[in-house]
């Protein structure tokens, strides 16, 4: 169903028809290998970008000129996909045939995204001062408002102690001081270092055949990824970092207990199914072991659950707990993932796993946004499913599947941000 088109050596477009929908969505990512360097310059990069051209000079002319095209929109664009953080745009819009007689959208709309990433507001010949202060204060404020969530902040804390060496312990957004060492100057230069070398993932969904898209997107094609650079290949966990037991002590009434596993099996990998309905059945939802058994039949934890990041093969645990209950619960979550490997799963268990995952799956083809998530982030991250494939493979799972999977699966870092005695 997807159509590929190289629009040139460096871009590639992916077309996805769809005329269910009143709106069409484009995202544009520019690919970069994920590193301390560049991570805060990228995060930066698009509000900057978003917030003036040469012919729309400010927010207020930007959301004016939306306005106009019915009421689109475009807003940044960060990912992470596996040792890949993409930065870019990503646009919505009326389709066409619901426009008046003689208006078009998509067209002018993907001239506005070119605008913005090609034509920005400058001053002496770099990016706008005030522009690039303002976005890094927003940028700031979006950093330390990690330390305001603890349940996030604890397992930040487990992952960067935990994959020291690995790209997956770096921060999307940057660090704080990388941010307050950005100038205007530098940022411009990595900005013209982005477009020239940063090979370029566009991805549509909508009503347009995929050559009048393609016939749209040229200018910018053409424009950019003049001298694309080689990508690091999707690895799993490059484990440097010794396995650790360690804590923190903070003003708070609840611990966070954050537990890192790591298992071969990635989303390349024959068994990603698989693993991903151990992660369902073990601790991703209200059916789970962790979550029927560690919450609800012990009570040792306000709450708990386990999340799989296939791209890296890590898996991690988050619990709030009383600190009195800190070797109790961390004891039976290991325990729970035992009795998972050692293949003692019901059939209620299997199958709510199972059905959860395809619900949402499912529920993606509902939305052009949904589409273009999943599969605007499978090309890049090396996933070899569409949706209906996913679904059939997630389908095909036994208790056995679970149970090596399951087998996997190693303890590496523990984290426990406890409070201060009273």
């Amino acid at each position: 169903m997807i159509q590929t088109i190289q629009l040139t050596p460096g871009v590639i477009l992916r077309h996805y028809p769809d005329k269910r929908f009143k709106t069409a969505v484009l995202s544009v990512q520019f690919q970069r290998k994920l590193c301390r360097e560049e991570a805060a310059l990228n995060a930066l990069l698009c509000s900057v970008l978003l917030r003036g051209t040469e012919q729309n000079p400010d927010l207020c002319a930007i959301t004016t000129r939306t306005d106009e095209l019915y009421g689109a929109s475009v807003s940044p664009l960060m990912r992470r996909i596996g040792n890949i953080q993409t930065v870019g745009l990503f646009f919505s819009c009326l389709e066409d045939r619901f426009a008046m007689a003689g208006d078009a959208v998509l067209q002018p709309g993907i001239d506005l995204v070119r605008e913005i990433l090609l034509e920005p507001k400058l001053v002496n010949g770099c990016f706008d001062p005030e522009y690039v202060e303002s976005e890094k204060i927003n940028l700031i404020a979006d950093i330390e408002s990690e330390l305001n969530d603890k349940r996030a902040y604890a397992a930040a804390r487990m992952i960067r102690a935990m994959c020291a060496g690995d790209s997956f312990a770096l921060s999307l957004r940057g660090e704080k001081e990388d941010v307050e060492a950005i100038t205007a100057e530098m940022l411009y230069a990595h900005y013209l270092t982005v477009l020239r070398t940063s090979p370029v993932e566009i991805f549509y969904v909508g009503s347009a055949d995929a050559g009048t898209v393609a016939g749209y997107l040229r200018p910018l094609a053409e424009a950019v990824a003049l001298e694309p650079m080689a990508l690091p290949a999707q690895t799993a966990l490059n484990l440097t970092a010794e396995p650790r037991e360690f804590s923190e002590t903070m003003d708070i009434n609840q611990g966070k207990l954050s537990m890192g596993f790591v298992t071969p099996i990635t989303n390349r990998h024959p068994d990603f199914a698989a693993m991903q309905v151990f992660n369902a059945l073990y601790g991703a939802g209200m059916t789970s072991k962790l979550f029927v058994n560690v919450r609800e039949k012990l009570s040792l934890c306000y709450y708990a659950g386990s999340g799989y990041y296939g791209s890296k093969g890590v898996l991690t645990v988050s619990s709030g707990i009383d600190e009195a209950n800190y070797d109790t619960a961390k004891a039976e979550i290991l325990r729970q993932l035992r009795l998972t490997a050692e293949g003692q799963i019901t059939d209620a268990e299997l199958a709510a796993a199972k059905n959860g995952i395809i619900s949402g799956l499912r529920a993606t083809p509902d939305g052009p946004g949904a589409l273009e998530n999943f599969y605007g982030t499978a090309s890049i991250a090396g996933m070899p499913y569409d949706l209906d494939g996913y679904a059939d493979a997630i389908r095909a799972v036994t208790a056995a599947d679970v149970a090596r999977c399951a087998k996997t699966v190693k303890l590496h870092t523990v984290f426990f941000l406890k409070g201060e005695a009273k």
